[in-house]
This record gives structure tokens, sequence and C-alpha cells, in this order.
């Protein structure tokens, strides 16, 4: 298992008044910057989710996973990661499901159709509010990344670039107290994720200097990670850090995932200010959707540098 002597950073953005050019703002938005650069991830805390919609959010999880297998492949997706992940040998305790453009009611009740054709009004209002709400935590850390880099001139197009994805995840307790992995070491390929799980732990976050930080979550925080994407798009100057998760026990832990997601065509390419002697340019520049599939691929999986293999300079 991972140290318990090592502590993710905690930010907290439920001070009130936290308002672009308050000095409550410049205070946090370098506590996430110096946090992104030395761990790549922070424990966040977050009061815009009401517990009652977090507890919903878990109680609607188990009611998803119980769904038989056939129902589950219902979804699908071109893209990969997007839809149903489950059965894979390497990893028999994980799956998972995608709701793409989670924020989107039309689009959360696609989903819905798909599994309850007799309707599940109560799981559409859950996911597409908490999809909602929790955005507003993505749009604020993003906005304080650019700010604190000296490219805010580019917020909205940033902003514009992207759509959630939000991952529903499962997985199953191993039956034993021997510990057994849940998901292997891997880096986020999008360009921001945020993290919520239910009270069994399992994820753990490798730091720099090779060690495993065993991650302890309380109840009303949220996990912050960045992405390949955007240690692109900000030409190495933030750290997107490996993370698995390992599993002991008998209980199924459950999370979610907001994903932040660069569209389809928009071209991941570092600004001109982000490139200097001191900072060469270090990507070509690349469509999210297209460097999944070589994600995806077998060589892309072996490849613990994809992205740099697909689109290093």
């Amino acid at each position: 298992m991972g140290s318990d002597t090592i502590k993710l950073p905690i930010v907290d953005f439920s001070q009130p008044e936290l308002k672009p050019g308050t000095s409550k703002w410049d205070l946090v938005k370098n506590q996430v910057r110096l946090a992104l650069e030395e761990f790549g991830c922070f424990e966040a805390k977050f009061d815009k989710i009401p517990p009652e919609l977090r507890k919903s959010i878990f109680d609607t999880l188990e009611e998803l996973f119980d769904l038989p297998l056939q129902v589950k492949l219902r979804n699908s997706s071109k893209k990969p990661y997007h839809g149903y992940v489950g059965q894979y040998p390497m990893v028999p305790l994980f799956e998972s499901m995608g709701i793409d453009d989670a924020t989107i009611p039309e689009k959360v009740e696609s989903f819905i159709d798909l599994l309850w054709p007799e309707g599940n009004s109560n799981f559409c209002k859950t996911v597409q509010s908490y999809s909602e709400q929790l955005s507003e935590l993505d749009k604020i850390v993003r906005r304080m990344i650019l700010e604190s880099l000296g490219v805010e001139k580019y917020t909205d197009e940033h902003m514009d670039s992207t759509n959630y994805l939000l991952r529903l995840m499962k997985y199953e307790g191993p039956q034993t107290t021997e510990t057994k992995l849940g998901l292997h070491a891997h880096t986020d390929k999008d360009t921001l994720t945020i993290l919520c799980q239910n009270q069994i732990r399992g994820l753990e976050v490798l730091t720099k200097d090779g060690q495993w930080i065993d991650v302890k979550l309380s109840p009303e925080s949220f996990i912050v990670m960045i992405g390949d994407s955007l240690i692109a798009w900000t030409n190495g100057r933030l750290h997107s850090p490996f993370h698995r998760v390992m599993m002991a026990g008998n209980n199924a832990r459950y999370s979610v995932g907001l994903f932040t997601v660069p569209k389809a065509g928009y071209i991941i390419k570092a600004p001109e200010e982000l490139v200097d002697e001191e900072h060469p340019l270090l990507f070509k520049p690349f469509d999210h959707v297209e460097v999944l599939s070589f994600y995806d691929s077998e060589e892309g999986q072996r490849d613990q540098s994809a992205l740099k293999t697909y689109c290093g300079v």
C-alpha cells in the first residue's frame, strides 16, 4: 500500500468571496499552482455540492452497476474510454461507464434511455445536477492555472475547447485482506479530472521521487488532478501524476470522475508565451481524440510516455 506519511496539499475553495482579483483568489491561485507543479493534484474542499446530492450520486451507482451486463454494454462509444469498460482479465475488479456531455440534460437522458427504456428521472436529475455544479470547480481551477501562467487572455478559448465526460466507476472488493490491483498505474489523458469516492479507500498517487501516496479523502472533499492534454498545452509547466487503485477487503469502492475533455477537432498547442529558451516546445500540435486512439492501441498501452511517443518534439 502507499505511504501514510506524505499528504496531498489541501486547497479550500469554500471560502466566501472567492472572486477573481481579490486577495483570497490570489492566495488560493498560488496554492493551486504550487500543488500542480509538485504533485499534479490536490485535495479540494468545495461546498457547492450538497451532502444529499453527493449521497444520491453514490446510491445511483449501486443501482447502475447492478444492471445485467448485456444492458451495461449498451453504453458504447466510438471514442476510447467513453463507453462501458469492464471484463478485462488484467483488472477483473474494475468496471466503469461514461456519459459524454454530462452537463447537458438531453445527453444524460439519452444515456438513461439506453439503460432504462421505461425511464429513471431520479437518476437523470442526480447525474446532470452533480455534473453541472461540479463543473464550476473545474472552471475555477483552470482559470487560476491560466492566470498563474500569465496567459489569461486564452481563458475563453480554453473553456470553449472542452466538454465534460462523467465516468462512473466500481471496484469490486477482492474478498481478501491481501491487496489486489484495482486499476493499473496511469496518467489521465484529459485536461482536468475531479474525483470523489465513497469511503472505501484505494486511490494511490505517485510522487516525483517515486513514492506512492495512499490518498485519504475526507467525505466532503474531491481530488483535482491534471491530465496529459493540459501538460501539453502548458508546455510541461505542471505535472501529470501516475496514479492507481489498490483494493483489499470485502466492500466495493465506487468513485465518480468528472473529466474535462478537449473537443474533437480542437488542436492542442502550447501558447507562444509558454515557449522560450528555458522552456523549449515539448509537443507538436495534436487532436485529443486522435491521440486517444493511440493510447488505446497495444503499443500505446505499453508505453509509459505515450504522448511523447505520439507527438513529442
